[in-house]
């Protein structure tokens, strides 16, 4: 094993990476809220924020862990059998830049955008299921 990243592995890990740091944003306004101790004292982890962006935030992070169970497993098989074209690579690309951006566009509530943003997301997936199944 050389040690370096595909480009298509590279997307999935930048990809993982932002998923990982959704949280941040909603969690730091929920201290502000509500203080330090009552903030990590939620033994069932229901706390309601006061603000209507954080909720959406939040549902932008649970969309976006969702679509990463497809998105993953989708570069890893392409990883295991050895596929890379430039189509995949942009597809990655794609994907990372609209997951970005439908995070964005889902907490500042823009309706139109975030289906666009979402269905683009979607279309990267596609690109990769046809190339791993030689339609494209």
């Amino acid at each position: 094993m050389e040690g370096k990243l595909s480009p298509e592995l590279f997307w999935l890990t930048a990809t993982v990476t932002m998923t990982a740091l959704f949280w941040i944003p909603y969690i730091l306004n929920r201290i502000i809220e509500q203080g330090g101790l009552s903030a990590l004292w939620d033994p069932l982890g229901i706390t309601e924020t006061k603000v209507a962006w954080a909720h959406r935030m939040m549902r932008a992070h649970d969309n976006a862990i969702e679509n990463l169970a497809v998105f993953a497993p989708l570069v890893l098989v392409l990883h295991a059998v050895g596929i890379s074209t430039e189509a995949t690579v942009s597809a990655c690309m794609v994907y990372f830049f609209a997951r970005a951006v439908h995070y964005v566009i889902f907490t500042f509530k823009v309706p139109l955008l975030r289906v666009v943003t979402f269905l683009t997301g979607f279309g990267a997936q596609m690109v990769l299921v046809f190339t791993l199944f030689g339609v494209i």
